[in-house]
């Protein structure tokens, strides 16, 4: 395979928890921000926005939201938020307009620009020398997220990154083989017994046997089927954030 240092940087990515003591500068935040900005928008309507977490009370609240209090070390911390507030600012008012910014088409849309705008982050970052994490467990309350940070109508916070200098350099996890994840012209199913699904669960139990810390006994299956035994309603509040805010209203959904 080709490369250049694009790529490499690409295919480096491992998720940091632990920062050293060293925060962010001004000046690395907003090349990061810089970054993000020239993300991908969708239709160029710029449909997302970054808050920029620093007071350290409202750090250690979202270490109790989303059970992580790791974050409140990171050099940085970002929460990128689906954003038509401001296009609504921006736009005519009348009745098209507003129904539009409010449809669910226009939630998504702010959704995939901040996604899309949090890699760009992940990645500049990476090239800086720098280690993330990506958190969608902000979303384990998002109502209280909402009121911590102040999100008008039409805002909705999508991920969490905490952001800094690596004090750690943990092994790649193996991603699914290739077969499994890229089809060509429709989509190709497999059994729980499709040889390929076997032997990357087994490589996955090398792994998790091997790795420097967290040794543990544990294929991929069990590990989705632990993620998907979590209690749904740890996450209700979703969908109330997001009546909230102004979208999934019932006349709406």
């Amino acid at each position: 395979m080709s490369t250049n240092p694009t790529l490499e940087t690409l295919l480096a990515h491992r998720s940091i928890r632990r920062f050293t003591p060293e925060n962010l500068t001004s000046a690395e935040v907003q090349t990061l921000i810089t970054a993000a900005q020239h993300a991908a928008t969708s239709t160029f309507s710029q449909q997302a926005s970054v808050i920029s977490v620093t007071d350290p009370a409202k750090l250690a609240v979202l270490g109790d939201i989303s059970g992580h209090h790791w974050l409140e070390r990171a050099g940085h911390y970002f929460v990128f938020v689906a954003d038509q507030y401001r296009n609504a600012q921006l736009a005519p008012a009348n009745a098209t307009t507003t129904a539009n910014l409010h449809s669910l088409d226009k939630l998504l849309a702010g959704i995939f620009d901040a996604t899309i705008m949090t890699e760009a982050v992940v990645t500049a970052g990476e090239s800086l020398g720098l280690g993330s994490t990506i958190m969608g467990s902000i979303l384990n309350d998002a109502p209280r997220v909402i009121d911590l940070l102040d999100l008008p109508e039409l805002t909705f916070p999508v991920l969490g990154l905490a952001i800094g200098h690596p004090a750690e350099q943990p092994e790649h996890k193996p991603r699914l083989p290739q077969e499994l994840v890229h089809f060509t012209n429709g989509y190709q199913r497999i059994t729980p017994d499709d040889p390929t699904l076997v032997a990357y669960n087994a490589l996955i139990t090398h792994y998790y046997q091997q790795r420097t810390t967290n040794q543990r006994e544990e294929t991929v299956s069990h590990h989705i089927a632990t993620e998907l035994s979590r209690d749904p309603q740890q996450r209700v509040g979703i969908l109330t954030g997001l009546q909230q805010q102004g979208w999934l209203r019932p006349a709406d959904a």
